[in-house]
């Protein structure tokens, strides 16, 4: 995990390489105003809180009452921080699988209820990131539009497929993949390609019991709806910063940028999108031509990109880093389920 500590002060390389070559002093960002940017910062802990309580939704429907709400969502919010310094923001189903599993889940089903959080964060996310693309597409940036939809559109319908295919069909390791396993780990490899299988084999049984009823199918809705709501409240996070510079950005218009600057934060190119985010959003908001960034007059400013990215990544690290070690990585007795 201390690897992981050492990704924060990486990612801060391209805001401060932002900040150099535009001439972005500290003092530039202050002027945002502390009411802004606790209110931004407010709108990106009730998209964490959301999150939190949709996955306690999903354990409690699938599992029954076995721990409390708070703790549970505290637990997903807290699976953020792997999310956050890791490459294309992936990372946090383990976290939550791997505490399931200490409270006694079957690691099948607690993979199941992960797998399930992950495609409606995906699913909502990727929707609002195509309807993003598609108005920049509409509005001449091409190049942008293009990073956009491609990244998008690949994750969302790969999820998708992944995940209603599930119920049709069993998977298993690629025997390619389990022959060079096999081959270099000997038994520990067979026996590792053995369990994985079944693994899947148990999760794909789960997909075919559950997604075929009424009752999960309006869980599924349920808990798109919520990934929904966390996604707009991060978005509407930029319009609360702007109005520390008299910029006016509508609520949609704020939604769409956040969500075209997220899908190219999602290129795994850097820890966190960091830098990919920032350069998006500028690109996004004054339709500029994506190897020039160079702010035109009366637009959207770099210091109010700095201070919305210190709002909605910087602050939400420490507050998800409190909550992985408090509760997700915390030592217990596990109770007895029998």
């Amino acid at each position: 995990m201390n690897w992981r500590i050492l990704a924060i002060p990486i990612s801060m390389i391209p805001i401060i390489i932002i900040g150099i070559q535009f001439d972005i002093k500290p003092e530039d960002v202050f002027k945002i105003g502390i009411i802004p940017f606790l209110g931004a910062v407010a709108a990106m802990m009730i998209k964490l809180g959301l999150q939190g309580i949709k996955f306690s939704y999903l354990a409690r429907h699938y599992l029954g009452s076995f721990d409390s709400i708070w703790k549970m969502s505290g637990v997903r919010i807290g699976s953020e921080f792997i999310k956050f310094t890791t490459p294309m923001y992936v990372g946090a189903e383990f976290v939550v699988i791997y505490w399931l599993h200490k409270k006694g889940v079957p690691a099948s089903k607690a993979s199941w209820i992960a797998i399930l959080d992950i495609v409606t964060e995906v699913f909502a996310g990727g929707l609002l990131s195509i309807m993003a693309g598609i108005l920049a597409l509409i509005n001449g940036a091409y190049v942008i539009a293009t990073i956009i939809l491609v990244t998008s559109v690949f994750i969302t319908i790969l999820w998708l497929i992944l995940f209603f295919l599930s119920a049709k069909t069993t998977f298993k390791v690629p025997k390619r993949i389990s022959n060079i396993i096999t081959k270099f780990g000997k038994e520990k490899g067979e026996k590792l390609v053995r369990q994985t299988d079944m693994w899947m084999k148990e999760i794909c049984t789960m997909s075919r019991k559950n997604l075929r009823t009424k009752e999960s199918k309006k869980v599924f809705v349920n808990a798109f709806a919520l990934s929904m709501l966390s996604w707009i409240f991060y978005g509407i996070s930029f319009m609360i910063i702007v109005s520390g510079t008299g910029y006016v950005i509508g609520a949609f218009d704020s939604v769409m940028a956040v969500m075209g600057a997220n899908a190219i934060g999602n290129l795994p190119i850097t820890i966190g999108g960091s830098g990919l985010a920032e350069i998006g959003i500028v690109a996004y908001i004054n339709n500029l031509d994506p190897f020039n960034f160079d702010v035109p007059q009366d637009s959207i400013e770099w210091n109010s990109i700095i201070a919305w990215r210190i709002a909605t990544y910087y602050v939400p690290i420490g507050v998800t880093w409190f909550l992985l070690i408090k509760l997700a990585l915390s030592k217990y007795t596990k109770p007895d389920i029998s």
